[in-house]
């Protein structure tokens, strides 16, 4: 099923899986019971998953079929009752997924689809949209992707080598030393992105940002 959380499965998918578990357990249960019976079983869930899947890949009908349809219950700001009767959902169900969605208020919502995993996807109002770069018409940014070298005090060598950073492994540690004043034991998470932008959170002062400068 690949590395989607549990949330995110599909209905069938995690009826397979609630499946799939029952049968494996019976031989471990009980020894009486060749473990072949329990392989055989789970295999074939491995295969019609995938039969599944593929066909679900090639076909709009039978995936619709399979995984039901995504549901509006809010269009254009309006609340649509009758589809959450048919969701067997309540306008508390709703509000409460809203709030999990950061919209406190319906009246900030122009649209609401409740996705086939059950999620809850949120369109606001124009006026309740976030303002962009785009918007404001800014330009010539970047957005670095910033990688943790230092987790729980241990310095993570292998992801630093992997950032390709202008600077060298102990250079970083003689910065921590000498322009933080912290060993790295005393860090409990240090981030740095390509352009040298330091994120520290020690364990026992404030977190706070900075730049890297060669001592």
């Amino acid at each position: 099923m690949g590395k989607r959380q549990l949330g995110e499965l599909q209905p069938f998918e995690f009826a397979i899986t609630l499946v799939a578990s029952e049968l494996a357990c019976i031989p471990m249960a009980d020894s009486s019971i060749p473990i072949l019976y329990g392989i055989l079983p789970v295999f074939t869930l491995f295969l019609l998953h995938f039969l599944f899947t593929k066909i679900a890949n090639k076909s709009v009908r039978f995936r619709s079929l399979l995984n039901g349809r995504p549901v509006i219950v809010i269009e254009k700001g309006n609340i649509q009752y009758n589809m959450l009767k048919q969701l067997d959902m309540d306008i508390n169900d709703l509000v409460s997924a809203l709030r999990e969605a950061g919209y406190f208020s319906p009246a900030n919502v122009e649209y609401a689809i409740i996705e086939t995993n059950g999620k809850l996807s949120v369109l606001p109002k124009f006026a309740n949209s976030p303002t962009t770069n785009a918007d404001l018409r800014i330009t010539g940014g970047t957005a670095d992707l910033p990688a943790a070298i230092i987790i729980d005090g241990k310095f993570m060598g292998e992801t630093f080598e992997n950032m390709g950073l202008s600077v060298t492994s102990e250079e970083m540690k003689n910065f921590i030393r000498t322009s933080l004043n912290l060993s790295e034991k005393d860090i409990l998470l240090l981030t740095v992105t390509d352009d040298l932008n330091v994120f520290c959170q020690p364990y026992k002062t404030p977190a706070f940002n900075t730049t890297f400068e060669a001592a």
